[in-house]
């Protein structure tokens, strides 16, 4: 009997000294960084639907732990694996593996600021998006032709126009890595937001749509720098519509055109295309920029005048005239 007590003091003595060997390498592994005192930072991506598996590998294929099998039991001891976030990680080998979870749980991605600028079209903001990698060109128009019905100002957007107008000028944190539609998502949102219900209910009481007023903004982005003359020529516009006169904007020309200068060439006033106002009367196809407040507010509330004309002067300054032959003195005054 004594035999069997001292041989099961043996086995619990053994077993207890494997038990204890391994919480100290499991906490070795898990509680001790690759690299303690390092000042290497790593970027690490975490593609969306990535797994925690596949996520320890590559931390330990890009030198950031030591071990991917007690990264993976770490996470699920912790219930941690199916909560891993993904974006871009700022990560370093003198992290523990409960450092890089908690990130990874968190959400703490590397932050980018963008901002887009009043006036922009959608060329300008690929260009941008690429030049500040935020995505390629490819993935940016690939995003911009995807599904955005679920946001009901684009209820009124005829089906063969895109989402110019509708990326709202303004700065956005992002995350790095993060997918170029989860972007314009981001930016869509904050359109959505801004143009609040009281704006829309004006715009319904004005028998006017989303559509068309984001258009005519999109005109005024272009052709007007100071606010008050924003909501005059809003009005000398509308006005020009209701009187089935041709809008005659330089800028959609220029849209067309691809040219960005004041002024358009005589030939290039006959272009066929439906964002010609010179050509066709009413507003062009669709919006040829994308506004910010200041033409959109302009565009719902616009100041009535006596004015059928303006022009923009080199220096910024718009001149105003009631008559053509008014505008024409203008035009030689201030543009020969």
């Amino acid at each position: 009997m004594r035999m069997k007590i001292k041989n099961l003091k043996k086995i619990i003595s053994v077993a207890s000294t494997i038990l204890l060997l391994g919480l100290i390498f499991f906490s070795w592994e898990i509680y001790f960084p690759l690299k303690s005192g390092s000042s290497e930072n790593i970027e690490f991506l975490a593609q969306k639907g990535e797994g925690d598996e596949e996520i320890a590998i590559r931390l330990k294929e890009q030198g950031i732990i030591k071990n991917n099998y007690f990264f993976g039991i770490y996470t699920i001891i912790t219930g941690s694996d199916s909560k891993l976030q993904a974006g871009k990680y700022s990560l370093s080998p003198a992290m523990t593996i409960p450092e890089i979870v908690r990130k990874f749980v968190s959400g703490d991605v590397i932050k980018k600021k963008i901002t887009i600028l009043e006036g922009w079209d959608i060329k300008d903001i690929e260009k941008y998006f690429v030049d500040e990698e935020v995505s390629s060109a490819e993935d940016f128009n690939e995003a911009l032709n995807k599904d955005y019905s679920d946001y009901d100002f684009l209820a009124e957007k005829p089906e063969n126009i895109g989402i110019e107008g509708y990326l709202f000028p303004d700065t956005y944190n992002i995350s790095l890595g993060e997918k170029a539609e989860d972007v314009v998502r981001l930016i869509l949102s904050n359109f959505n937001k801004k143009l609040n219900a009281g704006l829309r209910e004006q715009i319904i009481s004005q028998n006017k749509t989303v559509f068309e007023v984001i258009t005519m903004a999109s005109i005024i982005e272009k052709e007007v720098k100071s606010t008050d003359d924003k909501k005059i020529v809003a009005g000398i516009l509308w006005k020009r519509l209701e009187a089935s006169m041709p809008l005659q904007v330089d800028s959609t020309v220029n849209y067309i055109t691809g040219k960005n200068h004041s002024g358009v060439a005589i030939k290039d006033t006959k272009i066929d295309s439906p964002y010609n106002t010179y050509k066709y009367k009413g507003l062009p196809l669709g919006p040829i920029s994308n506004p910010g407040m200041d033409s959109i507010i302009a565009t719902i509330y616009p100041t009535e005048s006596k004015y059928w004309y303006y022009l923009s002067g080199s220096n910024g300054k718009t001149i105003f005239s009631k008559t053509f032959a008014e505008h024409s003195a203008a035009i030689a005054k201030y543009l020969k």
